[in-house]
């Protein structure tokens, strides 16, 4: 019934294990950037609104993609497509993460890292959502930039300005973004398909997105190893970076010759731990190393 939504409807909306993600590699931006004791401030306050505006962007990601979540079988049981909530108060919902989260970075923050945070929402909830995804088959590379920037947001809410060693973090989960989520688009193949969603596996067919796979990992290690040359991480991170790499590729290589209704969830839940663990390893290689 319309209306019924429980306090977990709405925490569902947020996405909270991919927000909680985005916020670990936010703290490693703010860590890269800070050579010894955290401020509080920054951090607190930091994670608190970047977490928010984040929220608020998934939250307009369920109210865009209602109608398609309808159809697939991963989405069907969110709370819009269940009809739990009225799309109204899901928009609330989303102007309060979004007004609360950029106000608290704003003022207790710096507004380099609000004005930041506003454009990954944007990316995100609009420029991704309502025009690429429907758009093009390049949607998740080009619209992975606004999911990618959470390091660059730490390291603002730190510094207060723009440098190479957060775009180095950038760039890495920009490179990790195709393979991770064509992974779980080549075994939803059928659902994108369904609601005319171009995801590559439907447009390419899906031993192109295989090799796509494949492709972007040998990259990913490749892009990787940079943050080592440019002096910014040492060789515990050279290391344990090589190592993730070398397992993903084994995974891309698995999926690409094998089976891939038995590989590729393998592969995209393994693409998470991956991320997890590679900025994991950043933080060991910044406080110890």
């Amino acid at each position: 019934m319309l209306g019924s939504a429980s306090w977990q409807d709405y925490y569902q909306l947020t996405k909270p294990n991919v927000v909680m993600l985005l916020l670990l590699t936010a703290l490693v931006g703010m860590c890269v950037a800070s050579q010894g004791w955290l401020p509080w401030q920054p951090v607190v306050f930091g994670l608190l609104g970047i977490g928010f505006v984040s929220g608020a962007a998934a939250v307009l990601n369920h109210v865009v993609d209602r109608k398609i979540d309808e159809q697939m079988a991963r989405t069907h049981h969110r709370p819009l497509p269940r009809g739990v909530m009225e799309t109204h108060r899901a928009l609330v919902f989303a102007a309060l993460l979004g007004l609360i989260g950029t106000v608290v970075l704003w003022f207790l923050v710096n507004p380099l890292t609000a004005v930041l945070t506003l454009f990954g929402l944007v990316g995100y909830a609009g420029v991704y959502t309502m025009y690429l995804k429907r758009a093009t088959p390049q949607n998740i590379v080009i619209g992975g930039l606004a999911g990618a920037i959470p390091p660059l947001l730490g390291w603002t809410a730190v510094t207060g300005q723009i440098d190479g060693y957060p775009l180095l973090l950038v760039m890495i989960i920009f490179t990790w973004t195709p393979p991770h989520f064509w992974a779980l688009a080549i075994h939803r193949r059928n659902d994108y398909a369904r609601v005319n969603v171009p995801m590559l596996p439907v447009t390419h067919g899906i031993e192109f997105t295989k090799t796509a796979v494949l492709l972007y990992t040998l990259l990913l290690f490749v892009v990787s190893l940079i943050p080592f040359l440019a002096a910014m991480n040492g060789w515990l991170y050279a290391i344990g970076a090589s190592a993730l790499n070398l397992a993903f590729i084994y995974y891309a290589l698995r999926l690409k010759f094998g089976d891939e209704q038995r590989w590729a969830m393998k592969t995209f839940r393994f693409s998470i731990v991956h991320l997890m663990l590679l900025f994991i390893v950043i933080l060991a290689d910044h406080f110890i190393a």
